[in-house]
């Protein structure tokens, strides 16, 4: 018999009392946060709401038990939204499926290629734009339900606002959000107020999904249709999850596993494409309200917000339906206000960093709060990080010269990364036409990154040469004299 010890030992970390609450609470609150976020989806990629719900129901389920990052949410979103859209609009509803299908083997595909590696190459600047920016976007979307509404919204706003923000404050038994929606929506009721509500949003499903094929032919056109729509929907998902899982790590003081990250990604839209979903990616606000809001920290809140959601719709359909859209609005509000990382745009931070890194993100921010796609703005603010820093370390390559009292020959001292930014400049360090019959070039302190660097030193042997010259090269370090002697003379 196992002892009671090693029984202890194997149970999950959300087997207490306490944990457990914890948990199933913050699986209910983000359950009924994502409800109207998956029919908004929907709408935005043209297609009926119960699609966007079953996505982020069968996205949560398969993610809580295959991904990387524990109490990471993933569902459908806007990013997913506006990548299938086109093709949901011009070519019809199976060929979204089959994208979305196609879309989760290309995510396995990468993974299984180490694209999460590729996450260490984003810098801090990138990733705070990357948070600030998904918080004004989460925002921004929030305002169309503020607008051209009955007045007795904005006193029901203020009034969710000022519970979740206060409530913590005294009590944190029950998540704040939770409370919120429930107090509203027993106020919206009780006063007979005619707000918009989430059955406003769309009609909620009345049953479970079915496994199917999507209704396309399987032919080398359908292939060539679909095909590039699946890789943008693959580098999309897993670029937002995998900088979302960053975030969290951030937050918990852990770590998560990418790579099962981007395969579970793969694995989750797969299953979901097979019942009918949209497909979907990690979503940092609901993933905020898990986590920073409610406090949860394992994977039993992901899988309860994916089951809770289909219970909510298809059980308790009626009540969740008269849910205020201003108590959603108020939860996800004050979610992005928190998840802001203010102390980055403060001008005594302004101050205090190299104008390059603010400026990165700026740029990152600016471009996708511009284009609304968060693959723009990382690549155009990671292409912005690396011409800061190449501009940054080609000028610390530094030449200092000394000649001999015999006046027979000079010696130059190298110092620094030799590369594509820096080697441009090098050949304009040396006076070719009056420096004696004998050249050294000591590399010691400096370091031959690139094809560049060899040719660039080519270059100045030549010009030597052609003033009668020799040029001595000393002090390479191994991987710079393997690199030298395998490039030098072969590029032109």
């Amino acid at each position: 018999m196992p002892s009671a010890a090693r029984l202890r030992g194997h149970r999950p970390s959300w087997f207490t009392p306490k944990v457990a609450r914890t948990e199933v609470l913050a699986g209910l609150v983000v359950a009924l946060a994502l409800i109207p976020e998956a029919i908004s989806f929907s709408v935005i990629a043209g297609v009926d709401p119960s699609v966007g719900l079953f996505a982020s129901f069968t996205m949560a389920v398969v993610i809580s038990v295959v991904g990387g990052r524990p109490a990471m949410i993933s569902a459908a979103t806007g990013a997913i939204a506006l990548v299938v859209a086109p093709l949901a609009r011009e070519h019809g509803f199976g060929y979204l499926i089959a994208t979305v299908i196609l879309g989760g083997l290309c995510q396995i595909a990468l993974g299984a290629l180490g694209v999460a590696k590729l996450l260490r190459f984003v810098p801090r600047s990138v990733m705070l734009g990357f948070v600030n920016s998904l918080s004004i976007l989460v925002f921004v979307a929030q305002l169309p339900n503020l607008v051209d509404v009955p007045w007795a919204v904005y006193p029901l706003l203020v009034g969710g606002l000022a519970l979740t923000a206060l409530l913590p404050r005294f009590t944190t038994v029950v998540p704040a959000p939770l409370v919120s929606i429930v107090a509203l929506t027993a106020v919206t009721a009780g006063a007979h107020l005619a707000v918009p509500t989430v059955g406003d949003k769309g009609r909620l499903p009345a049953g479970l999904p079915l496994p199917g094929l999507p209704e396309v032919p399987f032919t080398a056109a359908t292939l060539t249709l679909i095909a590039p729509y699946a890789l943008a929907f693959a580098l999309v998902g897993l670029m937002e999850s995998l900088m979302t899982a960053q975030l969290v790590d951030e937050i918990t003081g852990t770590r998560s596993n990418k790579t099962r990250e981007s395969l579970g990604q793969g694995v989750a839209n797969i299953v979901t494409g097979l019942f009918g979903g949209m497909g979907g990616c990690a979503m940092i606000g609901q993933t905020m309200v898990n986590v920073k809001t409610s406090g949860a920290r394992t994977r039993l809140s992901t899988f309860l917000s994916g089951v809770f959601l289909m219970v909510l719709c298809i059980v308790f359909g009626p009540v969740v339906s008269r849910i205020p859209m201003a108590a959603l609005v108020a939860v996800m509000m004050l979610v992005c206000v928190t998840t802001f990382d203010w102390r980055s745009v403060s001008p005594r931070t302004f101050r205090r960093l190299p104008v390059g890194e603010s400026a990165v993100m700026v740029i990152t921010v600016v471009c996708v709060v511009a284009t609304g796609n968060l693959a723009v703005g990382v690549v155009v603010g990671s292409v912005s990080a690396m011409v800061v820093f190449a501009r940054r370390v080609a000028h610390l390559a530094e030449v200092s010269s000394v000649t001999d009292p015999t006046g027979d020959r000079i010696r130059y001292t190298v110092t620094g990364a030799l590369f594509f930014a820096s080697s441009n400049v090098l050949a304009s360090r040396f006076d070719y036409a009056d420096d004696p019959g004998e050249v050294v070039i000591d590399l010691t302190a400096a370091h031959i990154w690139d094809a560049s660097s060899v040719a660039a030193l080519d270059g100045i042997a030549d010009r030597y040469a052609r003033h009668g010259k020799t040029v001595e090269l000393v002090g390479l370090n191994p991987r710079s004299a393997e690199l030298h002697g395998t490039l030098s003379g072969q590029l032109g």
